[in-house]
C-alpha cells in the first residue's frame, strides 16, 4: 500500500479487526402479471358492444338507417302552438302502408257498416284524404274537358280549355273537406262531445272517394243518368259520415239528432252542387 510519502508500506493480518461481514444476496423478485384479456378480441365482458365509456361519436346520419324514439331525437323539439308549423307533426298522419288506404277506401264504398271510426282512431291518416281530393280536381277538370271537346267537335264549334274549371274544382274539393270538418269539430266541442280534428279529416276526405267513379260515369249524354249517380253518390257518402258519427254525437243529448241530420242534409247538397257544375256539360 502506497503513504502519503510516496513509499509502499505492507498491511500485517494482526491489524485488521474482524474480516468484511458479507452481505446476503436479495431474495429473488418474482413479477406477477395479472390476467388480461388480450387474447380474445374483444373482451369476453363486452361481448363485441362499445360500452357506454368509449362509445364513438353519433354518426350524423344514424337516424336514417334506424328508428328514433321520441325522447332521444337530437333535433330540438318544438312545443306549443310552434309545433303546428312544423313538418313533423304532420308526418305520423302520412304514415299509412298501400294496404291500409285501400282498406279505409273500400269501408266507405260499404257505408252502412258504421265501422270505420272504430277502425281508424288509434291512426288517422291524411294521405288518403288529400289523394281523393286531388284525384277528384284533375279528374273533374279531364272529364269535363274531355265532355266538351267531344260536344263541341260533333257541333263543329270552336272549343277553348277552360281554365278555371281546376281552379274551381280544387276550391271546391279542398275547401269543402277542411272547413266542413274544422266548423264541425268547433259544434261537438260546443256539445262536449270527444271528437279529434284530424279523425274528422279522415272521415270527410274518405267520404268523397264516391264521387271518383260517379264524375267517371258522368260522361254519359243523358241527364237523368246523371242526376241518379249523383243522388246515389250523394247518399252513399252522406251515409256514411252520419252513421259512423252517430254512436259519438249521441253523448250531445238531445240535440244529437239534428247534428246528424245536418251532416246528411250537408253531404247531399255536395252532390248537388256537383251535379250542376261538373254533372252538367252544356256547349
Amino acid at each position: 500500500m502506497m503513504s502519503s510519502g510516496g513509499k509502499y508500506t505492507t498491511i500485517n493480518n494482526q491489524q485488521l479487526q474482524g474480516s468484511v461481514p458479507a452481505v446476503p444476496d436479495p431474495p429473488p423478485v418474482t413479477v406477477k402479471f395479472t390476467d388480461s384479456n388480450l387474447q380474445t378480441f374483444p373482451p369476453s365482458q363486452a361481448q363485441g358492444k362499445i360500452t357506454g365509456g368509449s362509445r364513438p361519436p353519433r354518426d350524423a346520419d344514424d337516424s336514417f338507417s334506424k328508428p328514433v324514439s321520441g325522447g332521444s331525437s337530437d333535433e330540438p323539439q318544438q312545443s306549443g302552438w310552434l309545433r303546428s308549423f312544423a313538418v313533423a307533426a304532420y308526418k305520423p298522419y302520412f304514415d299509412v302502408d298501400t294496404s291500409d288506404v285501400l282498406e279505409r277506401i273500400i269501408d266507405s264504398l260499404f257505408p252502412f257498416r258504421g265501422t270505420f271510426n272504430e277502425k281508424t282512431s288509434t291512426n288517422p291518416d291524411l294521405y288518403g284524404p288529400f289523394w281523393i281530393c286531388t284525384t277528384l280536381i284533375f279528374l273533374a277538370a279531364s272529364m269535363g274537358t274531355f265532355v266538351t271537346y267531344i260536344a263541341h267537335k260533333l257541333k263543329d264549334q270552336e272549343w277553348n280549355y277552360d281554365i278555371n274549371l281546376v281552379t274551381w274544382s280544387a276550391g271546391l274539393f279542398y275547401g269543402y273537406v277542411t272547413i266542413v270538418p274544422l266548423c264541425l269539430y268547433v259544434v261537438l266541442k260546443y256539445f262536449s262531445v270527444p271528437a279529434g280534428l284530424v279523425q274528422l279529416l279522415c272521415l270527410y276526405g274518405y267520404s268523397l272517394f264516391i264521387f271518383i267513379p260517379a264524375l267517371c260515369m258522368s260522361i254519359v249524354p243523358l241527364d237523368i243518368f246523371r242526376w241518379v249517380i249523383a243522388g246515389v253518390a250523394g247518399f252513399m257518402s252522406a251515409t256514411f259520415v252520419a252513421l259512423n258519427l252517430r254512436a259519438h254525437i249521441k253523448s250531445a243529448g238531445e240535440q244529437w239528432f239534428f247534428i246528424v241530420a245536418g251532416i246528411f242534409l250537408l253531404q247531399l247538397a255536395l252532390s248537388v252542387v256537383l251535379k250542376i257544375y261538373l254533372f252538367t256539360v252544356s256547349v
